[in-house]
């Protein structure tokens, strides 16, 4: 089965009350989706890359209370985890789709990732319109590139170098609405395209990380 879109119900998920029936909805709905998605950009990913890449579809598994107000699948050329590494990360919240090139609080070589990218600020800015940057993977907020001045940029990235917690991730939100989201080739073709953008960003990470 090629997958076929993303439905209302999808992104309903996330009011759902109660940490056992979201995440039962979350396996039903969504990880079948992510599964067709994952498989098509992995192996797209690992093309554009010369280098086998692989799949993780988020478990939650740490949660014991409250139930996830996203999900998501994240892409790495480790085949263990994702978290450490630069990865690429397709998921929902409640109202919007995200496409991310993403570098997270747990992976350890940030400052030298936040190093080359403020080395190449120039290339994030010349990015197009409807990309957008945030500083933490837990919540919705973002910031598009037309709205950054290269002074916000360097602030950002050296928050992401000196702080513990600190996160960068670029990409692009398409909103719950917007009819890209219900054709399945469609959505697949414009992810693929995103992550193909990013990648010159990520093999530059890369070479700073290995």
């Amino acid at each position: 089965m090629s997958f076929q879109g993303f439905q209302s119900s999808d992104f309903d998920t996330f009011h759902i009350d109660g940490l056992d029936e979201r995440m039962e909805a979350i396996q039903e709905r969504i990880q079948p989706k992510f599964k067709e998605i994952g498989d098509f950009l992995t192996d797209e990913l690992s093309m554009m890359l010369g280098k086998e890449m692989y799949l993780h579809i988020a478990k939650h598994a740490r949660r014991t209370k409250n139930p996830p107000t996203d999900t998501w699948l994240g892409i790495a050329d480790n085949k263990r985890g994702y978290k450490k590494h630069p990865h690429f990360q397709v998921g929902l919240f409640d109202d919007h789709v995200f496409l991310w090139l993403a570098y997270i609080y747990e992976m350890p070589d940030k400052q030298e990732v936040a190093k080359s990218f403020l080395e190449n600020k120039e290339d994030i800015l010349s990015l197009p319109d409807d990309y957008v940057i945030s500083l933490d993977h837990t919540k919705k907020d973002a910031f598009s590139i037309n709205e950054i001045a290269e002074d916000k940029l360097t602030e950002s990235l050296t928050r992401f170098r000196d702080v513990k917690k600190g996160e960068f991730l670029i990409g692009k939100h398409i909103k719950k609405d917007d009819p890209l989201l219900k054709d399945g080739e469609a959505f697949l073709q414009e992810a693929k395209q995103t992550f193909e953008t990013l990648v010159p960003f990520y093999e530059l990470s890369i070479n700073q990380t290995s």
